[in-house]
């Protein structure tokens, strides 16, 4: 394989549950993979949920029961003329070693590997895991615990992590997800001016509110949003403003 390629090591990572990061693991993904031409794998190794693995049984399952995203898919996979990505299970302390093996054994070049790790510090392993990544992405939320175990442990790698060298870490960018268009929050602002005050890097685009999204699991939908195998409608990036989120993601991590 060519030596001069190099694989980004990302993750969506956060302290706290529920704020979107295997969400984020799948759009994003999704997105690169089969819109945007991009070779990617994930690994899944939020032990015990492995929720990315239990999705795309999920996703498989919904394809071939809904005519609608059935042709979608196979209309996708005759166009781009590519398998799905791989999802890989796996455990804190050895997936570094299994995605360079990974690496090494793919028969084509992979441009990003996206790790869906345990949201818990005390996994064995993960801070080793969380050094060797190159870009690490953070969901908030405004809400006051959210904000403070994130901001408490983006602090941690910041300061321990990347100032002790030994690390892989080019940047950490929290952003704003979950956004309600409709309300202008001081909250917003508050944190907004803590989180430079910390020194810390906070992405421009937010992404908004996608309750109106969820309807897209039903039998018959025409569109879909989050899935392993389909990227997201694109008026649903649009209403959801995703699609300003890809294009800032693409400009930090220098693909």
């Amino acid at each position: 394989m060519n030596s001069q390629h190099r694989t980004k090591f990302i993750a969506f990572s956060s302290q706290k549950g529920g704020v979107g990061k295997s969400t984020f693991t799948t759009l994003v993904g999704s997105i690169l993979h089969y819109r945007l031409g991009y070779n990617i794998a994930v690994f899944d190794v939020d032990f015990p949920q492995h929720s990315l693995i239990k999705m795309r049984s999920r996703d498989l399952v919904t394809v071939m029961e809904n005519e609608n995203l059935k042709k979608l898919a196979y209309k996708q996979f005759t166009t781009i003329n590519k398998k799905a990505y791989p999802i890989i299970q796996g455990k804190a302390e050895s997936v570094l070693d299994a995605a360079q093996e990974f690496i090494s054994n793919s028969s084509i070049p992979v441009d990003i590997i996206f790790f869906d790790l345990p949201g818990t510090v005390n996994t064995p392993g993960i801070l080793n895991a969380l050094a060797a990544m190159h870009h690490i992405f953070t969901p908030i939320t405004a809400d006051r615990l959210v904000m403070e175990s994130t901001l408490i442990f983006t602090q941690l790698l910041q300061d321990v992590i990347m100032k002790k060298g030994g690390t892989s870490i080019e940047t950490i960018h929290l952003f704003w997800n979950q956004v309600d268009g409709r309300e202008t929050t001081p909250l917003y602002k508050t944190y907004n001016q803590l989180i430079k005050h910390l020194g810390l890097n906070l992405m421009q685009s937010q992404v908004k509110n996608s309750s109106r999204f969820r309807k897209e699991s039903e039998v018959n939908s025409k569109v879909v949003f989050r899935s392993t195998l389909l990227p997201p409608d694109e008026r649903l990036m649009k209403a959801s403003q995703l699609d300003l989120f890809i294009n800032e993601f693409l400009k930090i991590i220098q693909l």
